[in-house]
């Protein structure tokens, strides 16, 4: 196959030429395009010659579509787009990444966009596959923007810097012909999805409410979550494992950081301000882009009657409503747990209704009130 020029959206896609080295061992150099995807680190001129000069190879053996993105008018370069083919099956995979001095301009959009539709109409490919490593939040709205549809998660599944290092987990998105989405400003669902791929990007952080403060669960806080466990309080309220491990408050600390770097959910530790650890409050989110989130808290023994549950409750969803822009916060409780009806209510929940059986609490169905705060309440 012979290489191609694509031209649109102020763009010019090209196969890549050997006085592109210079620029791309420059856009390399950037800790995100390190991070997140399989060049290798170190990155060195010898490894920016050998990928502009291997492109041509890909183009004669019919593998790939290696793109340099460059600006349309000035020729600078702005990033990297390939369709990594798979002719046997008549598809691809998408690749990107956007140099560090071109980014919030939707470049990565733009030419995976001009690349996809040229995939389709000239090359017949029946899907387009995208995958990336999880966390990588930018990357995962770009394909979001594009109308791919996300279709799980391949655990350990991706080997990032060139095949070294340890596998890693990995989102997986695809998409049909037809379904290729338009240029275009971001409706609803989008524009959700851009506030929440803006707030995971970043490191968890700390929630000021006050009289506590909402911060990051770390391996520190393993021997209060274990005394705050097999408290019998908390184990008669919840389904958390009985008898209750340090082993199993490792791994809720892992948890905790996988829910954020996933972004499915999030897990704070209430402190207070002499830092003193006060219990754990979780919102775990209702698909992607998430409208709704579900609450869950448990409060440490010896912070228990003094307005922590509801203060760190108001604040979560306050939270939750500016920086995920959520509409709905759900909050469930077994029947027989009145204290945290009480304190939902104060933090500003209407109850619902009861669902009959809804939750298993160690293989025994029960009873749970359930209601919810509205970001409009």
């Amino acid at each position: 196959m012979d290489p191609v020029d694509l031209a649109g959206d102020g763009l010019l896609l090209r196969c890549w030429r050997p006085t592109d080295a210079d620029a791309v061992l420059g856009a390399c150099q950037d800790p995100e395009i390190a991070r997140w995807t399989t060049v290798p680190v170190p990155y060195g001129r010898g490894d920016a010659e050998a990928f502009v000069t291997g492109a041509a190879g890909a183009w004669a053996a019919g593998t790939g579509t290696p793109f340099g993105v460059f600006d349309a008018d000035g020729g600078e370069l702005l990033g990297s787009t390939a369709l990594h083919l798979e002719p046997a099956r008549r598809g691809a995979d998408l690749g990107y990444w956007t140099a560090p001095w071109a980014r919030g301009r939707r470049v990565a959009e733009r030419a995976g966009r001009l690349a996809a539709r040229w995939g389709f109409d000239a090359l017949g490919l029946r899907r387009l596959g995208w995958r990336a490593v999880v966390g990588n939040h930018a990357s995962r709205l770009v394909a979001l923007r594009l109308g791919m549809r996300m279709e799980g998660v391949t655990r350990a599944g991706l080997r990032p810097h060139g095949g070294e290092g340890d596998p890693v987990d990995g989102w997986l998105a695809g998409m049909l012909p037809g379904e290729l989405r338009d240029a275009g400003p971001d409706d609803v669902r989008l524009a959700r999805a851009a506030r929440q791929a803006r707030t995971y990007s970043g490191a968890q952080p700390t929630v000021d409410a006050g009289t506590l403060v909402l911060r990051a669960l770390g391996p520190g806080d393993v021997p209060h979550l274990v005394r705050t466990s097999r408290d019998p309080e908390t184990v008669a309220n919840t389904g958390i494992p009985v008898p209750y491990q340090e082993s199993d408050a490792e791994f809720f600390v892992r948890y905790a950081a996988d829910c954020w770097r996933g972004g499915t959910g999030v897990v704070f530790a209430a402190a207070a301000p002499t830092g003193r650890f006060l219990g754990t409050f979780e919102l775990r989110l209702d698909g992607y882009p998430a409208r709704v989130g579900e609450v869950g808290y448990s409060v440490a023994p010896w912070a228990r009657g003094r307005g922590v549950a509801t203060t760190a409750l108001r604040a979560l969803c306050d939270w939750a409503y500016a920086a995920l822009a959520l509409d709905r916060v759900e909050w469930r409780a077994f029947v027989a747990n009145p204290a945290s009806r009480r304190v939902a209510e104060k933090a500003g929940f209407t109850v619902e209704g009861t669902e009959r059986g809804h939750h298993l609490q160690r293989g025994v169905p029960v009873d749970t009130w359930y209601g919810a705060r509205l970001s409009t309440d």
